[in-house]
């Protein structure tokens, strides 16, 4: 991978992109004078302060917009949105599930949003959200402990800090979703979504992974649900995705997509972040320097099946940070995540070359 890297700047600072949903209501490519365009989720920001559209105009320009929203009593109560996926007129944020690197986990960062793309075209957009006070922890736990697949452990730092310490912070404030967390348990961090045609819905983690290093997809029913008839998601099962973890590394997912022929895309990569602190990477190391890949599989039909197949893209090596892809034209887009910007690269479909994307740089008009 060479060049310098091109940046779209955003006006919110501290930022850190996740993911990439490209735009299909011609109402908001209209309202945008846009010839494409993507939605990210900025991480560090509550949902309602973290949509951002990137644009790419008639013009040939790449332009940044972060998008207003209204999460009603929701409003500012949630933090870490990290994936994106698309059902029908909606559009669906996922938050990570997860905590600090350090630890405790949060229930902030348990929640799922929605909201009708069309409504991005014109004033302020309405979100619903609802936070599941780890009632998606609890299922997804549930089905590990009862998959085929192994879950590498968790040493006991991880447990003690994500835990026993979140039981111990929720039991002093009387708190009612201590009872859906247990000693043994798993702490999640979701980072991939994408729905299957049926509607099930397909979580990317990337912590827990296998006793094998490989990333663990969980396939759940109902999610809709959530917003439409109170119901709660329930987890179907449990998936190794095999063939694409490099020896001796550790990788989880960083970003999940479907595609148009019907496969799914991913990047997996490192279960964290390097120099951070991570209490998960202290108990693995194997898990830290990992640079990203691009992968593609199928999800298998058998119901039972518990090993999905997948086969290698694109090395993205040196980057380590890529945190959403989506397909174009030319081949595939992908965003890293960098301090205070966002960053595009673009892969070409013609071979496994990858190249900085040229998107419009403070103004500076580039093309493709």
């Amino acid at each position: 991978m060479t060049g310098a890297v091109p940046t779209v700047d955003l006006v919110v600072a501290g930022n850190e992109a996740s993911d990439l949903l490209a735009v299909r209501a011609p109402e908001v490519l209209s309202a945008y004078g846009a010839r494409r365009a993507f939605w990210t989720v900025l991480d560090e920001a509550p949902i309602d302060r973290a949509l951002a559209l990137l644009v790419q105009e008639e013009s040939g320009r790449w332009a940044a917009y972060p998008v207003a929203a209204d999460a009603g009593v929701e409003q500012g109560r949630t933090e870490d949105g990290e994936a994106l996926a698309r059902f029908g007129e909606w559009v669906y944020v996922f938050g990570s599930h997860f905590g600090s690197k350090a630890g405790p986990l949060r229930p902030r960062r348990a929640f799922v949003a929605r909201f009708r793309e069309s409504d991005a075209a014109v004033g302020l957009l309405r979100l619903q959200v609802v936070r599941n006070q780890f009632r998606l922890h609890r299922a997804v736990n549930d089905v590990l402990a009862g998959a085929e697949i192994t879950t590498l452990a968790p040493g006991d730092r991880v447990r003690h800090r994500f835990i026993a310490e979140t039981v111990a912070r929720g039991t002093a404030r009387a708190k009612t979703w201590v009872s859906r967390l247990a000693p043994d348990d798993l702490p999640l961090n979701v980072e991939g979504a994408a729905f299957t045609p049926s509607g099930n819905l397909l979580l990317g983690l990337r912590f827990p992974v296998t006793d094998r290093g490989e990333p663990i997809l969980i396939e759940l029913s109902g999610l809709v649900g959530m917003f439409e008839s109170g119901g709660w998601p329930h987890a179907v099962r449990a998936l190794a995705l095999t063939g694409v973890t490099p020896a001796g590394a550790l990788t989880g997912f960083r970003a999940l997509s479907a595609q148009s022929d019907g496969s799914y895309a991913a990047v997996i990569g490192s279960i964290d972040a390097l120099g951070k602190g991570s209490v998960l990477l202290d108990d693995h190391p194997s898990g830290g320097d990992v640079t990203s890949r691009h992968v593609r599989f199928q999800l298998p039909a058998e119901p039972h099946a518990t090993a999905v197949p997948a086969e290698l893209v694109a090395d993205l090596a040196p980057l380590h940070n890529v945190e959403g892809l989506a397909e174009v034209d030319e081949g595939h887009l992908y965003v890293t995540d960098e301090d205070q910007r966002i960053a595009l690269w673009s892969g070409l479909s013609s071979d496994r070359d990858v190249r900085a994307a040229p998107p419009r740089i403070n103004g500076r008009e580039t093309s493709w």
